[in-house]
């Protein structure tokens, strides 16, 4: 008798948390999911953000390498030709298929900045369709040779 009643407390035990399994994992699968999609989406986010930055020094550099010449020649003072360093940096970020804004910064330098948009991969499953970066730089015109020992 007393292995009958055991049975039953067991058995109606059983049905009481049959599905638990199941609604645990499904919790533990979206947990994961979301880990996922952080750590691959995350990663991309930095490498975008570097990408971001690398691309506003390069047109800034590409500018501030505009000299403005027939001054130069004139009087030995060299500075930025605002036209063409304008040009160049915008220029430079057409070529590598980035947008973003160019300013000349004074005489001697020029300021980029970059900013990039791309679409998630995991995250988009969870509502965050996209990641935006932005990378600035200044670059400075400096003439001559300049250092230690100089």
């Amino acid at each position: 008798m007393r292995g009958a009643r055991m049975r039953q407390l067991f058995a109606a035990r059983g049905q009481r948390e049959a599905g638990s399994l199941t609604v645990l994992l499904a919790v533990l699968m979206v947990a994961l999911l979301a880990l996922a999609g952080l750590v691959i989406d995350g990663g991309r986010k930095l490498n975008q953000s570097a990408s971001a930055y690398a691309m506003a020094q390069e047109a800034a550099r590409a500018g501030a390498g505009m000299v403005d010449r027939s001054a130069a020649y004139r009087s030995g003072a060299f500075g930025v030709d605002e036209g063409q360093a304008l040009a160049a940096a915008r220029t430079y970020l057409a070529s590598v298929g980035y947008t973003g804004s160019v300013s000349i910064d004074g005489t001697q330098k020029i300021r980029v900045t970059v900013t990039v948009t791309r679409r998630t991969l995991v995250l988009s499953l969870i509502g965050i369709d996209t990641m935006t970066s932005t990378g600035s730089a200044v670059a400075s015109l400096v003439t001559g040779v300049t250092g230690p020992g100089t």
